[in-house]
């Protein structure tokens, strides 16, 4: 059954519950603009608010405020340095091998992509602060819907029956909040709906938190939606089972123990849930990937629209980013002709990895080369390294965007061909499954991109997969997570330009395979202690 349309782009169902949750975030230590916005069972008076309320919680993933993309519900943090995409954009890509930001005065890119960064990064500060929102949101939608507040407010059985899902979606978004803080810092500030509002929270490490998350992850399993049943951009038992594979890919890294037999049995529940991967690569990235092919394949989006939620997210960042300084090429993808001049370019070492006649007819391969030199020697000359077209504004039918900045293109947070490839690797290093499936599902995604040079079951390594992910999935936010699992982030094992603030890339220590506490939200609970190095 395909989804249906994205209901969540409409405006009045994010920014009311926005509006109403700004507020309600003292759990965390956060500090909301409108200290004065309260929920009241007034609210709640139309039982529509229950989904409006839910809504909101989504929408912390795609909005920054209500008064437009400019805007931030969180005080002293800017908008452009806290939307969730782009900072996880920041943080997994930008640090790694894949990509180059020209403009670095922008607060905090500099030190990200040379890696470099201290406690009082912005950007690390953003990612921070705007993933602990979106668990005190889900708190609060959590607080909001206990049978209890029902019973008291006589809500219909109808609705009652709703917010079961409901309530499991919240559980899940907080979940999945909750791996990108143990993934990205190795803590977290913790609470859950139990804990007072304004409470001062504990702290929990990397153990705690893989627990919590695997744990809650399989508790909600059965009020879910069903795998690729819910309505487009909102989550369901395949997001489940997505958070749970990536979780059990890296548990040696997060935990120390080998759980890649469990990562396989999540991998082949998905490929046994109904998705498909799209008929072009490109289509995944496409204006309409709402509802063109990708839809079979996007397993969670990040919604996202030129009317009606427009924001600085990862894709507007990489669509106009990408357009090329010599090339002035915007036009081709639905945004202004100069885009943003060149902001964004991608290294060498990614470069090569489309090297060679294997991948010149490569639908991967969007590789713009001609009249640039492969080297940024100087990340300021926007003339130099080659430029890339994979995001675009423009629709799979021919058509673009309504806005020419902010682009209608979600960005695929979860897909399946990362099911394929986390299939593949977790085989090679003894989750069990089949080798020629696991040859076939590799296949599948070359097959998928009009590449004719299928590999053999012999071809299929580690480190074929490590570089075979960075072609299928570059820019979407998994590489810096890839190349710590592989032992290639930290050290002098592999270096990339710039790795370390050295142009041809140095070895950087090994406490940088997290990032540090900022030093705001260090001030902000007594609990919270700095991460070792920093």
């Amino acid at each position: 059954m395909k989804r249906k349309l994205k209901q969540l782009k409409k405006v009045s169902v994010f920014l009311f519950a926005v509006l109403f949750m700004v507020s309600c975030t003292d759990d965390l230590n956060i500090t909301p603009n409108d200290d004065d916005t309260l929920l009241t069972d007034d609210a709640f008076a139309d039982e529509a608010a229950y989904r409006q309320l839910l809504a909101g919680v989504y929408a912390n993933l795609t909005l920054t405020g209500t008064n437009g993309p400019g805007s931030s519900n969180i005080a002293g943090i800017d908008a452009g340095t806290s939307q969730f995409g782009r900072v996880l954009l920041y943080m997994q890509t930008l640090s790694a091998d894949q990509m180059i930001w020209s403009y670095e005065n922008d607060p905090g890119t500099r030190e990200i992509q040379r890696n470099i960064w201290t406690a009082q990064n912005p950007l690390i500060l953003g990612m921070f602060s705007r993933t602990h929102l979106t668990i005190a949101f889900a708190n609060n939608f959590l607080r909001e819907t206990t049978d209890e507040k029902l019973d008291s407010r006589g809500v219909s059985q109808s609705t009652r029956d709703e917010i079961v899902a409901f309530r499991a979606e919240a559980r899940l978004l907080r979940a999945m909040s909750y791996y990108y803080m143990m993934d990205l810092f190795g803590k977290a500030n913790f609470g859950t709906e139990a804990d007072p509002i304004n409470a001062v929270l504990p702290v929990a490490n990397r153990a705690e938190l893989f627990q919590f998350i695997e744990d809650e992850l399989i508790a909600i399993n059965s009020d879910l939606i069903d795998a690729n049943q819910n309505e487009y951009g909102r989550a369901d038992k395949g997001v489940a089972a997505m958070i749970l594979a990536k979780l059990y890919l890296n548990a040696e890294v997060y935990i120390g123990q080998n759980r890649y037999a469990d990562c396989i049995t999540q991998c082949q529940t998905l490929l046994n849930s109904g998705y498909s991967l799209a008929t072009s690569y490109l289509e995944n990235f496409m204006a309409d990937n709402n509802t063109n092919s990708a839809t079979s394949e996007i397993i969670f989006p990040l919604v996202t629209d030129g009317n009606t939620t427009q924001n600085f997210g990862p894709t507007t960042v990489a669509i106009n980013g990408s357009v090329g300084s010599l090339e002035v090429n915007g036009a081709e993808v639905g945004v202004t002709p100069g885009g943003w001049g060149g902001a964004l370019r991608v290294r060498r070492q990614f470069a090569d990895l489309f090297d060679g006649g294997l991948f010149a007819l490569d639908d991967r391969n969007t590789l713009i080369t001609n009249n640039r030199p492969i080297d940024i020697v100087d990340i300021s000359d926007r003339d130099t390294g080659f430029i890339i077209q994979k995001y675009s504004n423009a629709t799979s039918t021919g058509g673009f965007g309504v806005d020419q900045t902010f682009v209608d293109t979600d960005f695929p947070l979860f897909r399946l061909a990362d099911v394929h490839l986390m299939y593949a690797e977790a085989h090679l290093r003894g989750g069990g499954g089949a080798l020629n499936t696991a040859v076939d599902l590799v296949n599948d995604l070359r097959t998928r991109a009009n590449n004719p040079n299928l590999i053999s079951s012999a071809e299929l390594t580690l480190d074929f997969v490590l570089d075979e992910r960075s072609r299928e999935l570059h820019w979407e936010a998994h590489r810096r997570q890839d190349l710590i699992r592989y032992n290639r982030y930290t050290g002098g094992n592999y270096n990339w330009a710039w790795k370390g603030n050295g142009s041809n890339g140095i070895s950087i220590p090994s406490n940088f395979n997290i990032f540090p506490i900022p030093s705001l939200s260090l001030s902000s609970n007594p609990n919270l202690t700095q991460n070792p190095g920093y």
